[in-house]
């Protein structure tokens, strides 16, 4: 709470600078939550901190829940979101980096309050609780658990020894990489606030923008590859660009992940952009560049367009529907499955085969040149049954809800793999705002546990959870 109150102050300078009528709004919110939270800090601050691996799940999961509730009372009280439900939806998409979005004139809303917006999935990318225990001491206590119960993927690297150290490092890599693609914007032609707030939003992988067009509101092929470049590497492991900018190319180069994912995107844009040119829908560059920024936007789970992929034909919608599932390296701040799962899968399954053939033969699955586990690898199948099934639920809650087929498993998709636009009436050209109430609610749960990569969140329901 007292990170959420301090980070909407963030936005009064520009509210200030464009003569908006949010500062207030802001700054009196901002104050009141850091306050309430200060308070519950200081009555608290001598109770036991053993944090356990129970405690750090119920910590982490009911954090994200407390910060989108309270993210949401900004537009709430200035009104620019009357209601509740669409602004918590807005906020939890903001914190979860999902993208998907509720409004149709985004351009109408205060400059404070914009930033706040994009501010949240800034925050939401690295992780909040890594955000705390990066720079809050006290967390030190049990910050393993947390660590591990909200960064992405099947492992978690660690870059150092401690884990505050872990924390700090993978924050300062997010804030410099953020500056850079900042500067770069503003030399390409955006003002600062849009190549600021874009910054935040590229580097999180959520995909809010600044404008209802979205990317296509910049006719720049130099923006354009700016953002492709910045989303790719939001989508590698962090941890790899701590040994690349430590100048260690050998940890990146041999990194099985990073090759998946390299010529999977690559493969996917060139087949793409080739039939594109085909059938006329402009120059080789323009068909390469849309193709490419439209798949590396969706497999990152970012979310932003620069063109309705849903105007090119059945097939594309086909194609990027299922492109909702894939998800950057594990370790990033993409979501959806991620490479790593998918790539062991692929080879578990493979091997498989081979065991059918030769029984007694021992072929183990190897990543990295070292041998999985068979801890990891039921993990992973665990992961991938749980994302099917609670896909399925949503998709079906959904159609009961009085959504169409398309748009319903667009939706159940899109959110749980934290991407943003979907199929249907939720595709890039549209949003979320004619969902239905019990909807938004239910995309806000799957924008949760999809961030929360499932099992952080489905422990907390589970019977075993509650005994002593």
């Amino acid at each position: 709470m007292i990170l959420d109150g301090i980070g909407m102050l963030f936005g009064i300078p520009f509210s200030l600078y464009y003569e908006d009528n949010d500062v207030s709004t802001l700054l009196e919110t901002g104050l009141s939550i850091a306050a309430i939270g200060g308070l519950i800090f200081a009555s608290l601050k001598n109770y036991k901190k053993d944090i356990r691996k129970r405690e750090s799940y119920l910590i982490v999961g009911s954090g994200w829940i407390a910060m989108s509730a309270f993210g949401a009372l900004p537009f709430v009280i200035h009104g620019s979101i009357p209601s509740y439900t669409d602004a918590f939806f807005e906020t939890i998409s903001g914190f979860t980096t999902t993208g998907a979005s509720i409004l149709n004139d985004i351009e109408s809303l205060p400059h404070g309050l914009l930033f706040w917006r994009s501010f949240t999935q800034w925050l939401g990318g690295m992780g909040i609780i890594v955000l705390s225990l990066a720079i809050l001491p006290i967390l030190g206590i049990g910050g393993m658990q947390l660590f591990v119960a909200e960064v992405p993927g099947p492992t978690k690297d660690k870059i150092h020894p401690r884990i505050r150290e872990t924390a700090k490092r993978l924050w300062g890599i997010y804030l410099l990489l953020t500056l850079a693609e900042t500067a770069l914007l503003i030399t390409g032609g955006m003002n600062l606030f849009d190549a600021l707030t874009h910054s935040f939003t590229t580097m999180a992988t959520g995909g809010f923008s600044t404008k209802q067009a979205s990317i296509a509101a910049w006719d720049s092929p130099f923006i354009h590859y700016v953002i492709i470049f910045f989303m790719f590497v939001a989508g590698m492991n962090f941890s790899l660009h701590y040994y690349w900018l430590r100048g260690a190319w050998k940890k990146l180069t041999g990194n099985d992940e990073f090759k998946f994912y390299l010529f999977f995107v690559l493969g996917v844009s060139i087949v793409i952009a080739v039939d594109l040119f085909l059938h006329g829908y402009g120059n080789v560059e323009k068909s390469f560049r849309d193709s490419l920024f439209q798949t590396v936007s969706i497999v990152t789970t970012t979310g932003y367009v620069t063109s309705d992929y849903e105007t090119w034909g059945a097939f594309y919608q086909i194609v990027f529907f299922i492109l909702l599932f894939a998800g950057g390296c594990a370790g990033s701040t993409g979501g959806a499955i991620k490479m790593v799962r998918h790539q062991l899968l692929i080879k578990n399954s493979l091997n498989e085969l081979k065991r059918l053939l030769h029984p007694r033969a021992v072929i183990p699955v190897r990543f990295n040149k070292k041998i999985v586990s068979n801890e990891v690898l039921a993990n992973i199948m665990a992961f991938s049954f749980w994302y099917i099934a609670i896909f399925l639920a949503g998709m079906l809650i959904l159609s009961l809800l009085g959504m169409d087929f398309i748009s319903a498993i667009g939706a159940a998709a899109t959110t749980l793999g934290n991407v943003g636009p979907g199929i249907g009436t939720v595709g890039p050209s549209l949003n979320f705002a004619n969902v239905p109430t019990a909807g938004k609610w239910i995309l806000s749960f799957l924008m949760l546990v999809g961030r929360l990569e499932l099992f952080t969140i489905l422990v907390i329901f589970s019977k075993s959870f509650w005994k002593k």
